[in-house]
């Protein structure tokens, strides 16, 4: 049984993987769903379940996110339909190459889907929500964002700047009404993987999460209020003292003098 109408939910990269659970677990809370992915079979085939399983308006936009004219489109339908009053911000593209072994054509490709489409999305979406007085917006980040060592570095960097991105606009558009959260997976059981070089089975199964599992709880991170839900932190503590130690740094990164290690002659 579906929970009374919360509105319409966007949800981008949505045909597969986390954004596809997301569309499943948000329908049955209730909310209409407007999916964006490239897949249109899939798209479709989701699309069709979803509807006849909860009942729920289900519109589907075949778009890559990548092709600017079709990012045009999605940010249009997020400034005109006023029934959207979610949106989460799910494409994204990764891989597991270093640097050196990367081709920059491809790193700037990511870079303007994980941090060009989702800024463009998020400012097309954020002046309706505060003009409204509601609206969340979920973005999809990583542990790449605080452990950028970890991966290929340009998609640790997108990472890191969709977190930041998270930070901002929780300061900016908390008193308006606004929720925002940065969700950072770690090792997820999806296509991600394969695509971007590194074939799931070649990850210790110990560290691997399903995106069933992912999306449940991070839909519940949502629903306590945590501005960064990272599904995978047992110690919990330990990221609350992360921050801590950032809040407290933070009154002393700006000063009119040099710090004395850097004095001449020392």
């Amino acid at each position: 049984m579906t929970q009374a109408h919360p509105g319409t939910a966007l949800i981008t990269g949505a045909s597969s993987g986390i954004g596809a659970v997301y569309a499943e677990r948000l329908a049955r809370r209730g909310y209409d769903l407007i999916l964006v992915a490239r897949n249109r079979d899939k798209l479709d085939l989701l699309a069709e379940r979803l509807g006849n399983e909860t009942g729920r308006k289900i519109q589907k936009i075949v778009a890559d996110l990548g092709d600017r004219n079709a990012l045009a489109l999605i940010e249009t339908t997020l400034k005109e339909d006023a029934n959207i009053n979610l949106l989460v911000n799910n494409a994204g593209v990764g891989t597991h190459k270093s640097l050196l072994d990367s081709d920059v054509d491809a790193m700037t490709k990511m870079i303007e889907l994980n941090v060009t489409a989702l800024t463009r999305l998020t400012y097309a979406a954020a002046p309706q929500f505060v003009a409204r007085g509601t609206g969340a917006i979920i973005n999809i980040a990583s542990i790449a964002a605080i452990t950028p060592e970890l991966l290929n570095g340009v998609y640790g960097g997108s990472k890191a700047f969709v977190l930041a991105l998270s930070q901002s606009l929780h300061h900016e558009l908390a008193g308006k009404g606004i929720r925002v959260q940065a969700v950072l997976p770690g090792a997820t059981a999806t296509e991600f993987w394969a695509i971007g070089g590194l074939p799931l089975e070649n990850l210790p199964k110990e560290i691997v999460m399903s995106a069933s599992d992912m999306v449940d709880a991070a839909l519940r991170g949502f629903d306590l209020g945590e501005l960064v839900t990272i599904p995978s932190l047992h110690a919990i503590d330990a990221w609350d003292q992360l921050e801590a130690s950032r809040g407290a740094l933070a009154a002393q990164f700006s000063h009119n003098t040099p710090a004395p290690r850097y004095a001449v002659g020392q």
